[in-house]
């Protein structure tokens, strides 16, 4: 199926305003195979009839909570179709209903903006107008925090029981069966070998993804070449078992050992379900640190909203069709092939000394600038710059 046979199949005046945008279909059907594929998907559920619904418009919002655009993270026909097909029921809503799907509202807002929809959108009268939003008179949105729960101590057994646990473990242990032996010894290496990469700076596949100089000396002035990040795929994520605002994440880091355990606060500003399959941007260079009982191998890094957390907090994303384990890096001479530190020593303090100049541009790019010289270098892999979905402004960490 392709591009233009889809946009055909749209209702007027739909049809028509996504024909003029994009050129007779020929145009914004996305840069790479994958993409098209889902710009045609979503140009296809456009032509739906139950497409614009009340609960399908709940579940649009939460897709849109970490997107600026619907089908890739640059404007598309998609966008045009998703936004056109929209129009009739957003022009329709009064405050209190477009305040309950705030994602919906900034994602319309944004695309009726764009000069090229505008523009096609005049030469059809009165079908795409556009729309006024009272955003400054919005709510704001209420974060519940759960007291601490009190934690039951457990009534002092007599002297003579105390001893029965240990003997008992004992005689458990004892009588397990040499497979179930052999499985946990399997384990325990595997765990030890996952905390000897970790802390090696990672695994001799991607050790040679890393940049060409010589390692930097731990004793010179923090700078953040020294700091290994690469591109991980969350392929497993749940809550801890005994922290009510810590994910559980397994991450895969392109290493031979597997993907890493690490262990993230965003419970209250990110749901699992935005997390779940998603490509971030890594820290694998920390020393790997005990997380409610749960050791964490490396950090997520996210930006912040510069309102602080409570206006929002979003991962940082690599470019398109990033592959785990791919190197991530700062521009410029002097970083770009650098050769990060095996571990950052947290008596050095180098993270937090690097953190404060990491920023999202006004292009949502993620970037470092350099306090000194106020040089900006963004950060990137390969294959293109690493991206905040929506936050401008925004704070690294």
């Amino acid at each position: 199926m392709s591009l233009q046979s889809t946009i055909l199949k749209l209702n007027s005046p739909i049809k028509e305003l996504v024909l003029a945008v994009t050129r007779d279909g020929k145009e914004l059907g996305g840069e790479t195979e994958a993409d098209a594929k889902e710009v045609i998907g979503w140009v296809d559920k456009a032509t739906q009839a139950d497409f614009v619904s009340e609960n399908n418009i709940k579940d649009l919002d939460t897709i849109l909570i970490p997107k600026t655009y619907v089908a890739t993270n640059y404007f598309t026909a998609a966008d045009v179709a998703v936004y056109a097909a929209l129009h009739p029921f957003v022009s329709k809503l009064q405050p209190s209903e477009y305040y309950a799907v705030p994602s919906v509202t900034r994602y319309f807002d944004h695309i009726q903006s764009n000069p090229s929809v505008r523009t096609s959108a005049q030469g059809l009268g009165e079908s795409f107008k556009t729309l006024s939003f009272d955003l400054e008179g919005a709510p704001k949105p209420e974060r519940k925090v759960e007291a601490p729960k009190k934690k039951e101590k457990a009534p002092k057994a007599p002297a003579a029981e105390q001893t029965a646990p240990a003997a008992s473990a004992s005689k458990e242990t004892s009588s397990s069966s040499p497979a179930n032996q052999e499985k946990a010894q399997k384990k325990e290496k595997k765990e030890k070998k996952k905390e000897v990469t970790a802390e090696a700076g990672g695994s001799k596949d991607t050790a040679g993804k890393k940049g060409g100089k010589a390692p930097q000396p731990e004793d010179a002035e923090p700078v953040p070449s020294m700091i290994d990040l690469r591109v991980g795929h969350i392929v497993d994520v749940i809550k801890h078992p005994d922290a009510d605002g810590l994910y559980v994440e397994q991450i895969d880091l392109g290493e031979d050992t597997g993907p890493r355990t690490v262990v993230s606060g965003l419970v209250n500003y990110i749901p699992i379900e935005q997390m779940r399959d998603k490509y971030l941007v890594a820290v694998c260079n920390l020393k790997p640190a005990n997380m409610r009982g749960v050791k964490s191998f490396a950090m997520v890094l996210c930006a912040t909203s510069k309102e602080g957390k409570e206006g929002g907090i979003e991962l940082i994303q690599p470019p398109a069709n990033s592959k785990p384990g791919d190197r991530v890096y700062f521009e410029g001479s002097d970083f770009e092939d650098a050769t990060p530190l095996a571990q950052l020593n947290p008596k050095k303090k180098i993270f937090e000394t690097v953190q404060p100049g990491f920023i999202t541009l006004d292009s949502r790019e993620a970037a470092w600038i350099n306090p000194a010289t106020k040089s900006v270098h963004k950060i990137r892999t390969a294959k293109g710059v690493c991206t905040a979905p929506t936050l401008v402004g925004a704070s690294l960490s």
